[in-house]
């Protein structure tokens, strides 16, 4: 199954990591999420200093040091069903710029996508989950200027309880939206069970 993209929803850049193990991932949830499971990260977001936004530039590299990612991005879109692309599962290292939403830095939520693990083993986003709140994700963008965000929450969810509102909703911040597969891998339906989600907002 592949990522849903939200018709409302175009303000988001989202790291969207697809399960591995050499099989396609369950997509994102698209109805209003419910509750996340008890231990998932849905405190409200702390408030950052305001920055300016930067103008739209596509992001090219993403940077995250406390996981020792460094990969490159390349934009994805959506098919005539809405479903979001993905980088192909032979290129596990790449992560996905979901290029119809907002580039890092400008005002909204940034998109990018990626994978969680492939048949080769550990994919791009493989350590998603180990980010802890004050951690750093840097964007480079074309125009060589780069876009630095500070994790504010980390939260694993089941995807028919998906944040949706928390990942795609409106926001006058300049936020980033880091997601990948996580939980117990459901060898019938060949997907991982959760998203682990990251919440990211500017900083200087």
């Amino acid at each position: 199954m592949s990522w849903r993209r939200p018709g409302w929803a175009v303000t988001v850049v989202v790291l969207l990591a697809t399960a591995g193990l050499g099989l396609v991932a369950a997509g994102l949830a698209t109805t209003p999420p419910r509750p996340p499971r008890p231990g998932a990260a849905d405190a409200p977001v702390p408030t950052r200093s305001a920055l300016p936004p930067l103008h739209r530039a596509e992001p090219v590299d993403v940077r995250i040091p406390a996981i020792g990612v460094r990969a490159r991005i390349v934009p994805v879109g959506a098919d005539a069903d809405g479903h979001l692309e993905v980088p192909p599962l032979d290129r596990p290292t790449l992560a996905g710029w979901y290029r119809h939403g907002v580039s890092p830095g400008e005002t909204g939520n940034a998109v990018i996508v990626g994978h969680v693990d492939s048949a080769a083993g550990p994919a791009v986003f493989f350590d998603l989950g180990r980010l802890r709140p004050g951690d750093t994700v840097r964007i480079t963008r074309a125009d060589a200027s780069v876009a630095t965000f500070a994790v504010d929450a980390v939260g694993s969810y089941p995807k028919d309880r998906f944040p949706t509102d928390l990942v795609y909703g409106p926001s006058d911040a300049t936020g980033l939206r880091l997601i990948t597969c996580g939980g117990r891998f459901d060898r019938d339906s060949g997907n991982y069970v959760d998203n682990v989600v990251v919440l990211a907002t500017r900083v200087p």
